[in-house]
Parts: C-alpha cells; structure tokens; sequence
C-alpha cells in the first residue's frame, strides 16, 4: 500500500474535513495544504482512503486529514468502509470542518452528517464551499438549519475567504505541544496487488488505517 501523505506528526494538532460526497472536500484540503495531493473530481466517491497534509499558517503547522463522502445510509460495503474511514478521522481529531456545498442548500444527507458529528462532540466549522459571488454567498445562512453554528462560506477552488478560515480555525485548535525529541522513521509497505499490505498495516497499527 503506498500513502499519500504523512499522518499527524507528534505535537501536532489534527483537523478533519468531513461532509457528504461531492461538496469540494479535497478541493479546500489541497488548498490550504497548497498541494495536490487530493483527487478532485466531480465524481462522488474518489477520495476512498483517508489522506494527510500539512498546513503552515502565521507561524504554526498543524496537520489536516481528507476523508471520503459520509452516507450513513449507503448499503455498498466498500462506501460503508469509506464512512467508516471518515468516523476514525474525526475521532483522532482536534477540530472537524464539516463542509457543505452553498450552492445546492441544505441536502437531506448533510443533515445526516450533522447528526453524526453531534454523536462524537468535537469542536466543529460548518464551511459553506463553492461560494465564488457575493449572491452565492447570501445563500450560507440556510445552513443555520443544521443547527452547527455560523457558516463559514468559502470557495475552495478559487481561494476566496481561506484566509480568514485559517484565522478561524487557529483560534478553535487547542494550545501548540512541543514535539518530542525523538526522531521519527518512515516506513513504506510495498508489494504487488492483493497480497496483504493493507491488512499488514492495519495489524502493525492496531486499528483499520486503511
């Protein structure tokens, strides 16, 4: 199994960016990582495994997690892995950015989504993406309804507000640890399809990582 980013590093805050499919998820993780290391697609579904940046804003680094489309009610076993994937993100996190699409309003699965954020009672930023005009952006106060504080609106695919997001989510992540002295190793599983690395992983993890 190969991994598309480096996991949190020690003393680093972690922040989740969770929603329903297609909402621009691994479009704002690629912009404020300022890479791409995320998929972006309109094809619900392309972000399957959970993937990991860096982010450095006014001095501080803290790591952020791209996870795949939350549907608690899709039946298809590989989605419910997906969503499963999604729920470790968040428990492990330090702050969650729950983020909707401004242009489609309120979706009867965001409403879904909020009720399983409310379950693992993390600090939460409701992000209205994809608001590219300022009559686009009028539409965020619709969110109020899911009842997950003010909405933030943002387009992530033109950088628009990112800046201020960053601002906001410094302000909500807990107090900088130093990290420790220890030095870390990197170790890369590799091997032809279907002969165990995701499974040896998960066993040298002691949790379904992948």
């Amino acid at each position: 199994m190969e991994s598309k980013a480096k996991p949190r590093l020690s003393g680093q805050a972690m922040v989740a960016i969770v929603g329903r499919p297609n909402v621009g998820k691994s479009a704002l993780f690629n912009r404020l990582t300022g890479q791409r290391q995320a998929i972006v697609e309109d094809t619900p579904g392309v972000t399957r495994d959970r993937i990991y940046g860096s982010c450095e804003w006014r001095g501080r680094t803290f790591t952020i997690c791209d996870t795949g489309g939350i549907d608690p009610t899709d039946p298809d076993i590989l989605r419910r892995d997906i969503h499963r994937q999604a729920q470790v993100a968040v428990e492990e996190s330090d702050l969650v950015l729950f983020v909707v699409d401004i242009r489609t309003g309120v979706q009867p699965l965001d409403e879904e989504v909020a009720q399983v954020l409310r379950r693992h009672k993390k600090p939460i930023l409701l992000i209205a993406n994809k608001a590219e005009t300022l009559e686009v952006e009028s539409h965020a106060v619709e969110f109020y309804a899911l009842g997950m504080g003010d909405p933030f609106p943002v387009s992530a695919a033109h950088g628009l507000s990112t800046g201020d997001l960053l601002d906001a989510i410094l302000e909500k992540l807990p107090p900088e640890i130093k990290p420790s002295q220890e030095q870390e190793v990197a170790i890369a599983l590799v091997g032809r399809p279907n002969v165990g690395k995701s499974s040896t992983l998960n066993r040298l993890l002691g949790h379904e990582r992948s």
